[in-house]
């Protein structure tokens, strides 16, 4: 059974979570505190990570930032709908996916099964097991990455964008495309979320690559990886 840990101070909305989770087969336990959330997450052996923006002791930007700092773990953040900046910060420091506020436990539901879905190693007839293209190497059978021999961390959304780009150099692949088969749902009008994950690999990986833009921008329509 997988266990997710709901960092939030709302503790109505834990238990209407937990009551949703849990018959999905899911083992649930809530913190309502910012350190709090950040030893547990740390120290527990959860799946993923539900958090909070707004939390007390540290707010749920802090939290993320220690988590990441060690850890891959899985995270969907929640932010008050239409703060905008905000969400862009949880994703450019490392959040998995987002949802705003008040939400449909259904939505929340279907957003942990997509992120948990893409954390898990593909079938011996599914993957690749390593793949190569200039300075970047991928191996799936321990989910890591190395450009030029260094190891790269990536959260999980990140490593599956990846994959998607290499397994495609010199092919435009749409937004749509990417949000479907990378966020596990349809793009809707004024999400970014792909754009900045886009961002943050390009800081990763590094911008160029032989004087070659790695990971061209082709407006309005999507993204291309170099060959």
């Amino acid at each position: 059974m997988q266990r997710i840990l709901i960092i939030d101070d709302d503790i109505e909305l834990c238990d209407l979570v937990t009551e949703y989770l849990e018959p999905e087969g899911y083992a649930v336990e809530s913190v309502n505190e910012g350190h709090a959330g950040v030893d547990r997450a740390l120290t527990g052996n959860y799946a993923l990570a539900v958090l909070d923006y707004m939390l007390p002791g540290l707010n749920g930007f802090e939290v993320l930032r220690q988590i990441r700092a060690t850890s891959r773990l899985p995270v969907v953040m929640l932010t008050a709908r239409g703060d905008d900046m905000n969400r862009i910060i949880g994703l450019q420091i490392g959040a998995d996916d987002y949802l705003p506020k008040p939400f449909n436990p259904l939505e929340l539901v279907a957003r942990i099964n997509a992120v948990l879905r893409r954390s898990q190693p593909q079938t011996d007839q599914e993957k690749i097991e390593v793949i190569s293209i200039g300075d970047i190497e991928m191996d799936n059978r321990t989910r890591t990455v190395r450009r030029a021999g260094e190891s790269i961390e990536l959260t999980v959304v990140e490593y599956s964008l990846l994959e998607k780009l290499l397994n495609a150099p010199g092919r435009i692949l749409t937004r749509e495309e990417l949000v479907r088969e990378v966020l596990r749902r349809e793009l809707s009008p004024f999400d970014r979320s792909i754009d900045t994950h886009v961002s943050n690999l390009r800081k990763k990986l590094g911008h160029e690559v032989n004087g070659v833009e790695r990971i061209k921008t082709v407006r309005g329509v999507g993204y291309i990886y170099a060959k």
